[in-house]
């Protein structure tokens, strides 16, 4: 893979060249523009006391691909990421036992669903220097994003800057050759705001095939009609190629975590993606107590993946509508809503002859198999937000779901395996309760869940639909606590939580690229989240912001026999019991910030028997910034971090239950990078 030539900057400068210099203009004094055009960035967990929100200034305190690390900092969360492409996300244990990817949970971008037709979500197809605010519900807490068992995450770019407009160019080098960029124009008036952006990034990676190249652009244009109405555009497009290394074995973790699995790296093992969503939504306020706010979406992937296994070539059709009312009724608030998405997803594999290729990497041979697959996915939603008086507020929610697999075998070689999967509708209640203490706010949850079966859990490895299939289905409670002191400088949160799952979905490895899944009985889910954080001002210019976060996962199988061996009473695998992040930001004034994070991992149960389990680890990263004054219209930013300071050896993912296919160890470990550093520029031009 080929560095790509920084070609942006010329740009960037040539913008300079061609702005004046006084690019101030009388637009920021118009309050009515501001007002409009920050109302175009909703609030999206509302009346949901025990979601978390990320916001813009904890993002920064992490490296420009750190995805990972600023999810991580939501008690709760545990994101396990296997490479800049390979990341699966856990809420409470939910979609732990997922082999890759995330599942189990709803992800939004501007309230704009991108989860797929069978529940797979990338969050790696956004640049997190475009991302300015993340909400994490979890469990099935939020009635309106799919009452999933694992939650949603409701990613919102970043907001127009109240009344200006700018062009930003952010440059970054580092280890591995690494380069980004990111360039991106903001402009607004009193009736549009554009947000455009390009981002480019490349890395080699820290282990053996292992090289990173990808090219995207992002487009969210806002426009407000009339005193009542709002239309908003969204598109998004990145085009990556990522080598993939695959997982380890405990030998080579040991001895030298920079190595590729070995069929892996003899056969060049890659994937390739071309994906592309396209929203528009349009907001009406029928009055001050009642508006309307539609999303209409259409998204395309083309993958194409050479593994030593097979080659597969895929590509998947999605489109859909979102509707969410929003009104007054009596002495509260409602949500009324509709959400369906329908996709068509074509894959076909061939044989990799890699092998007789000379050491040239993959090369297909006979095709294997074609096969479609039209997947429906339909909710209803509705939520009651009451004020019973000034200290006691309820919600209540109900939605709906209901879901179709229609499978085509379009191969027909061993005859046709067509078949279609109706599951049963999905009725998931939800109660929320909130009281206002003296000192703070007691909350409480009941609600149900479900998660759909992904692609592999529906089909047997022979690619017949697997008529026994159910959706898991589970009942979520919890009691929190939130709290400040000193004049809110210091901010306590403390939930507690009890999840029951039953019809506990397991994708059984069948062989290296074959898998089955099946209902294997029940797991409890029990936890405790702390979050603390802290602002202190030392004196007028400096000011500290020391933050920690502690999860206790205590969950377990009640009922799990596999193989006939019972493993009722272990630990869930794939879930540390401890899960620890603390951190401190040291600011003088908005020219010098330091930051510290620090992120301990206790062991993982590696397998259903809990006979093996990963080492618990440490990990530290820092970062400091500087942004020296230069004109009104030029603002500079300098950025320098280490990842991974103390150079450890550790496990950023793993895989569970794995196998040793002809004698071979099982390979259960993604090593994470080791010591690395990065420099970086931003140049900010304002208009």
């Amino acid at each position: 893979m080929k560095r790509k030539t920084p070609w942006i900057l010329p740009i960037v400068l040539l913008v300079f060249l061609q702005q004046p210099a006084k690019a101030q203009t009388d637009t920021i004094t118009y309050l009515d523009e501001i007002i409009l055009a920050k109302s175009l960035i909703q609030k999206n967990a509302y009346g949901i006391t025990s979601s978390n929100s990320i916001k813009q200034d904890k993002i920064n305190t992490f490296g420009p691909l750190d995805a990972p690390l600023v999810l991580n900092q939501v008690p709760g969360v545990q994101v396990l990421s296997g490479a800049l492409n390979t990341n699966r996300i856990t809420i409470r244990g939910i979609g732990a036992r997922t082999p890759y990817g995330t599942d189990k949970l709803r992800l939004y971008y501007n309230n704009i669903p991108i989860t797929n037709g069978s529940g797979f979500s990338s969050i790696e197809a956004f640049d997190l220097a475009n991302i300015g605010h993340v909400e994490v519900i979890k469990g099935p807490n939020g009635t309106s994003y799919g009452a999933n068992l694992g939650g949603a995450i409701i990613l919102n770019s970043n907001a127009p800057i109240v009344g200006r407009s700018e062009v930003v160019s952010s440059t970054v080098f580092g280890s591995y050759n690494l380069f980004k960029e990111n360039l991106r124009l903001t402009h607004q008036t009193q009736k549009i705001h554009l947000n455009l952006s390009y981002n480019s990034i490349f890395t080699n990676g820290f282990r053996d095939n292992n090289a990173f190249d990808r090219d995207g652009i992002l487009l969210n244009l806002g426009a407000i009609l009339n005193a009542k109405s709002k239309l908003a555009i969204l598109l998004n497009h990145i085009d990556y190629t990522a080598q993939i290394p695959s997982s380890i074995n405990k030998t080579d973790f040991d001895n030298n975590p920079k190595l590729a699995a070995a069929n892996w790296n003899e056969a060049k093992g890659f994937e390739a993606n071309k994906y592309t969503l396209a929203g528009l939504t349009y907001t009406y306020a029928f009055n001050d107590k009642l508006s309307n706010n539609t999303s209409i979406f259409y998204s395309y992937l083309d993958h194409f993946e050479p593994r030593p296994f097979n080659i597969l070539d895929e590509f998947t059709n999605g489109f859909g509508l979102r509707s969410v009312i929003k009104g007054k009724l009596l002495n509260g608030n409602f949500t009324i809503g509709t959400e369906l998405y329908k996709d068509e997803y074509f894959w076909e594999t061939f044989e990799n002859l890699y092998r007789e290729n000379e050491g040239n990497g993959s090369i297909a041979g006979e095709k294997l198999n074609e096969n479609k697959e039209f997947r429906t996915q339909f909710y209803l939603f509705g939520a009651y937000n009451h004020t019973i008086s000034k200290k006691l507020t309820a919600q209540f929610g109900l939605s709906l779901n209901k879901t179709n697999y229609e499978f085509k075998d379009r191969f027909l070689s061993d005859g046709n395996t067509s078949a279609t999967r109706d599951f049963d509708v999905i009725l998931n209640p939800s109660f929320n309760l909130t009281y206002n203490l003296k000192n703070g706010i007691l909350f409480t949850a009941i609600n149900k869940g479900f998660s759909n079966p992904n692609l592999e859990e529906t089909l047997t490895p022979d690619g017949i639909i697997n008529p026994d299939i159910a959706q898991e289905k589970g009942w979520n409670y919890e009691l929190g606590y939130n709290t400040s002191f000193f004049k809110e400088k210091l901010q306590l949160k403390a939930t507690t939580y009890f999840m029951k799952v039953k019809d506990l979905l397991v994708a059984e490895r069948m062989g290296e690229d074959q898998y089955i899944g099946r209902n294997a009985g029940k797991t409890s889910h029990k936890g405790l989240e702390l979050d603390a954080s802290f602002n202190f001002k030392i004196n007028p210019n400096w000011n500290i912001s020391p933050y920690l976060n502690y999860s206790l996962n205590l969950h377990e199988f009640d009922e799990f026999i596999d193989d006939g061996i019972n493993y009722a009473g272990n630990e869930l695998t794939g879930v540390p019991k401890h899960v620890l992040n603390t951190g401190i930001a040291v600011h003088h004034k908005e020219v010098l910030s330091w930051f510290l994070n620090h992120n301990t991992v206790s062991n993982i149960p590696l397998n259903d028997a809990n006979s093996i389990y990963s080492t618990a680890y440490s990990v530290f990263h820092t970062k400091i910034w500087y942004r020296p004054k230069i004109t009104k219209a030029v603002q500079t930013q300098f950025q320098a971090g280490i990842n991974n300071i103390f150079n450890t050896n550790y496990a950023q993912s793993i895989l569970i239950n794995a196998v040793g296919f002809g004698g071979s160890e099982p390979r259960y470990y993604y090593p994470g990078n080791g010591r690395n550093f990065y420099v970086g520029v931003q140049l900010k031009y304002f208009l």
